[in-house]
């Protein structure tokens, strides 16, 4: 009797455990969510932003290192100022989107180096896909809870929680087979990323 009540409690607790854990979609219907690019070569500086930006990722506030997800941008998305350059990030010799038409990065394990509040930083390693080429990266990121926050968001169209994910990590684009030792001058050999989302978990 005593052990099949230890059973039952523990299966309770595991199932609340597991039932604390929310999916936040990152599919912005604000259009706001955005991905940043920065290139500084020794002739030419480069920025842009991309907004087609989905994914989801599964959170416990109680248990961030249990985290799991991927966010996932349209190559397609990505813009310049430069209507030519702009041509060429997305053409074969570069991103190539039509082959290429997403970039994508899949968290694998998460390492929670501070838990403050609502407030929780990390080290996320995971697979970055680009340009085809797939490898592992630990990149810093923050995860922001934000319980009851989507009404403000949302003009009290929707209830619901926030998730706000915000990082800043290089990557070189020669680890990609972006045009490898090519255009140095203009083109930065590192690539600067900085992100700064919010995935809603309506209810």
């Amino acid at each position: 009797m005593k052990i099949k009540l230890i059973s039952t409690l523990l299966l309770t607790a595991l199932a609340s455990t597991a039932s604390a854990a929310t999916t936040f979609d990152f599919e912005d219907p604000k259009g706001v969510n955005n991905i940043r690019f920065d290139l500084d070569a020794p002739l030419e500086a480069i920025s842009g932003t991309g907004n087609g930006i989905s994914g989801t990722i599964t959170f416990d506030i109680e248990n961030p290192a249990a985290t799991t997800g991927r966010i996932v941008l349209q190559t397609a998305s990505l813009m310049v100022p430069n209507p030519s350059m702009r041509e060429h990030l997305h053409g074969s010799n570069w991103l190539n989107a039509e082959a290429n038409p997403e970039i994508v990065f899949e968290a694998v394990t998460v390492e929670v180096k501070a838990h403050n509040d609502n407030r929780i930083d990390t080290h996320v390693t995971g697979n970055l896909t680009l340009n085809g080429v797939s490898r592992e990266i630990t990149v810093p990121v923050s995860f922001t809870h934000l319980p009851d926050r989507l009404a403000d968001r949302t003009g009290g169209r929707m209830q619901g929680d926030l998730l706000v994910v915000r990082s800043q990590f290089t990557v070189n684009r020669s680890d990609y087979n972006i045009r490898k030792g090519q255009n140095l001058d203009t083109v930065a050999e590192t690539i600067e990323l900085s992100m700064a989302v919010a995935g809603a978990a309506p209810r």
